[in-house]
């Protein structure tokens, strides 16, 4: 089997759920060899490695540790789904005390163990929080964190997919930006239905105001629907788009959605949010986002919900002030 790369991918929260599919996803994908296997739950992490040996994958050299140093020394890909799963009735911000800590720990690990980590994806809840807090403990570069925010995009092309009843395929480029939560940006502007603008359709017969309304909930309150219907949290959707995200940053097939990303240019400063990106071997790059000023407005928004998230971290003590961002780590800037 020809792979993408021979690095090492470590999943971070390979015991569960997403990180196993994750695990796999990769092997299928032939992103690499070399996949090494983190959980601190003993147990689960050998079922699944197990798992993944009766699979009889060919050329594949799995390992799987508890030991956080052995899995994150040499490691050149880290994607990282280990934080507390989000439970019926819970937001994703509910999950922000426990899941912030986890991520200054997380940080701190990459630093002192896998410095030279070429790029890292965080997947675990709110994202664009747990994200930004391991960017700046990790030291990396902001074009080498990137977070889950695809997930918005893919439900808005499902639901009108549903909606107008026709291929997925027949939808395109739709696009949410912002934040990861309820609050995200919603756009219209971006997205084509059997080739014609989305915005031209709104406000006729075949999709009145009203529908495009319900539409843009469904799209925001998708990860507790599915919730609702399985009785947990996502898991087959965010493995398999985080590792298409992963491809993209070893040099395989560019990713297709926006990418929660470091971004401070000025209007939206010092945040991890959605994003329109290009993701490389030479990282994460930002593209224009260009929207109706109503999307613009909802756009700004979703960031001042990020920032009031991201100024309660301040507050707890995991961050320091933003003005002291860049003593924590030089490449913030």
């Amino acid at each position: 089997m020809e792979f993408v790369t021979n690095e090492k991918l470590t999943i971070v929260g390979a015991a569960g759920m997403i990180g196993s599919n994750m695990a796999q996803t990769a092997i299928m994908m032939g992103l690499t060899p070399n996949i090494c296997l983190y959980d601190p739950y003993a147990p689960g992490l050998e079922g699944v490695a197990e798992e993944l040996f009766h699979c009889g994958f060919e050329g594949m050299n799995i390992t799987f540790t508890s030991d956080i140093k052995e899995a994150l020394t040499d490691a050149k890909y880290i994607v990282n789904s280990g934080g507390a799963a989000r439970k019926a009735g819970m937001t994703r911000e509910d999950l922000l005390k426990g899941n912030a800590a986890i991520a200054e720990e997380f940080g701190k690990n990459v630093k002192a163990y896998c410095p030279d980590v070429k790029h890292i994806v965080v997947i675990f809840n709110p994202a664009d929080i747990t994200g930004l807090i391991t960017l700046l403990y990790s030291g990396l570069k902001p074009s080498q964190v990137t977070t889950l925010a695809a997930l918005d995009s893919t439900r808005l092309r499902s639901e009108l997919s549903k909606h107008f009843g026709i291929a997925m395929d027949k939808v395109e480029n739709c696009r949410t930006y912002g934040g990861h939560g309820e609050q995200m940006a919603v756009y219209a502007s971006t997205a084509k239905v059997n080739g014609k603008a989305l915005l031209d359709i709104i406000g006729t017969p075949e999709l009145t105001k009203e529908q495009w309304a319900e539409i843009q909930q469904k799209v925001t309150k998708g990860g507790a629907n599915i919730i609702n219907l399985r009785g947990r949290s996502s898991f087959q959707s965010p493995s398999y788009v985080s590792i298409e995200m992963i491809a993209a940053a070893m040099g395989g097939k560019p990713f297709r959605w926006p990418a929660g990303t470091y971004v401070s240019n000025g209007k939206f400063d010092h945040i991890m949010m959605a994003w329109e990106t290009s993701i490389t071997k030479d990282g994460c790059h930002l593209k224009d986002v260009k929207g109706t000023p109503e999307e613009e407005a909802a756009l700004e928004k979703s960031y001042e919900h990020l920032c009031a998230l991201r100024d309660e971290v301040i507050a707890m003590g995991v961050l320091p002030p933003v003005a002291e961002w860049n003593k924590l780590n030089p490449n913030i800037k």
